[in-house]
Parts: C-alpha cells; sequence; structure tokens
C-alpha cells in the first residue's frame, strides 16, 4: 500500500488511489462516531442494488481513520460539465435520472431525514419564533421513506468510460421525502455560484419526475436551515438568507 497518489482533497479528508481501491483517510478533527456512521451508511446502500463503490475496511492509517473503497475510473459529472459545457443539457439529464433511480430504492435502517432536519434546527442560532416555524413545517410535510443521498451534486457522480454513473460520498444519506433531498441539490449549485443552473436541473426534475416544483421550493428553507449550522461563514450566511419561512406559503 502506498499512499502517494492523491486524487482528491476535500475539506477534513484526503482520498488516495492505490492500485484498484481508494482510501479516504480523514484527520483528527472528523470524529469516530462520523466516520463509522459513514461507513455504516455505505454498507447498507450497498445492499439497495445503487451503483456505489464497494466498501472493503474500515482501517487506521498513521494514526488516522480511513475507509477503503473500489477506485471507479471515469469523471465526475462535475468535470465533464467544464470540460464540455456544450453538453451542459446532457449532463443534467444524467444527474436527473441518476437521482431519481436512488430515490425509488429503500434503506429502511437509514436515518429519518426529518428526524435528523429536526436536531439540525435545534441546533441553529435563529431566534425561537423562527425555529417554531421551520419545525412546525417540517413536521407538516409529507414523510416518505425513499433512499435519499443528502449531498447529490455533479462533484459526487463518477461517468465510467462505458457510460455507467457510480454515486459517492455517501455519509450525509437518509430516508425521506425525495424533494428534500432535490432541494439540497438545487441550493448546492446556488452555493457554488451556478444559479442558472440550479434553475435548469429544478426545471429538468420537476419535468421528468411530475413534481410540483412549488412543492421542492416549499423544502428549501427548512433544507437551508438544517445546512446553516456547518460550513464556511460565506455559506452560512448564505443559507441563512434562504431561511424566510413564509416565502412559499
Amino acid at each position: 500500500m502506498k499512499l502517494d497518489n492523491v486524487i482528491a482533497v476535500r475539506k477534513n479528508k484526503t482520498v488516495y488511489k492505490d492500485g484498484d481501491l481508494c482510501y479516504k483517510v480523514f484527520d483528527s478533527t472528523y470524529s469516530k462516531s462520523d466516520i463509522l456512521n459513514e461507513a455504516l451508511n455505505q454498507a447498507r446502500v450497498e445492499e439497495t442494488g445503487v451503483n456505489i463503490p464497494k466498501l472493503h475496511a474500515v482501517t487506521v492509517i498513521d494514526g488516522k481513520w480511513a475507509l477503503v473503497y473500489d477506485y471507479i475510473e471515469g469523471k465526475t459529472l462535475a468535470q465533464l460539465m467544464e470540460e464540455n459545457p456544450d453538453k451542459l443539457d446532457e449532463y443534467l439529464n444524467i444527474l436527473v435520472k441518476t437521482q431519481m433511480s436512488i430515490h425509488k430504492k429503500r434503506c429502511p435502517l437509514l436515518t429519518l431525514i426529518k428526524d435528523k432536519m429536526t436536531r439540525k434546527i435545534s441546533l441553529t442560532d435563529f431566534d425561537t419564533a423562527t425555529k417554531y416555524e421551520l419545525h412546525t413545517r417540517l413536521n407538516s410535510m409529507p414523510t416518505h421513506n425513499k433512499l435519499c443521498h443528502g449531498d447529490f451534486n455533479p462533484s459526487n457522480v463518477i461517468i465510467t468510460p462505458d457510460g455507467t454513473p457510480y454515486v459517492i460520498d455517501w455519509a450525509h444519506a437518509t430516508q425521506g421525502n425525495a424533494s428534500a433531498d432535490v432541494a439540497r441539490t438545487y441550493l448546492l449549485f446556488c452555493l457554488d455560484g451556478q444559479n442558472k443552473i440550479a434553475d435548469k436541473y429544478l426545471d429538468l426534475f420537476c419535468k421528468l419526475s411530475k413534481t410540483d416544483k412549488r412543492y421542492v421550493q416549499r423544502w428549501m428553507p427548512i433544507v437551508a436551515a438544517s445546512q446553516s449550522v456547518k460550513g464556511h461563514d460565506n455559506e452560512r450566511e448564505f443559507l441563512r438568507n434562504w431561511v424566510n419561512v413564509f416565502d412559499y406559503e
């Protein structure tokens, strides 16, 4: 095992390739429980039949926790979109259809998305009235049990040379309402300054899934609030600006 081939660097973690495997190595700021929860999510999602890298081991390398997966050869949809902007519509179609295929799956042992959002909204520093309104709206939303990725965006979809999409990074996977997952993807595009692509993505998802756009929009303040407890200051401020609980009444 030689960890000298870095293939991705993300906040608090580095991914290395060694042969047919990749090693996601976490730094010391990552809690053991979060790492083990990600491994458990991965194992449970594997059992649904979604195309994802197989988890081989949870280990410690030079004092740092690491997850060992299959290496998936290919390029992410984010890379393809950047390299071939003229094919944006084609890639968005792949993105949406891949997400819809995930939502068709069930994974009953995963955390309920409503439970996770309830906890995270409670951790925000919004005033009591705003928290109450957010909790009330969350409780009023339909309860489903669809598999939700929780961080679904083009950088987490790898397209293999034969065109097969593989979805990576299941740390935030839950079960619940698919429109909450879609709202999260929309906001991720916006966080990246890709508002026009965000709108095209949402329009396409709603068209293909026959979902009322207003229904997804009702989730956005809730999702933004639950995500505002983490990230950089500018991200938190952006998300807080979405938390106007009266916008989509």
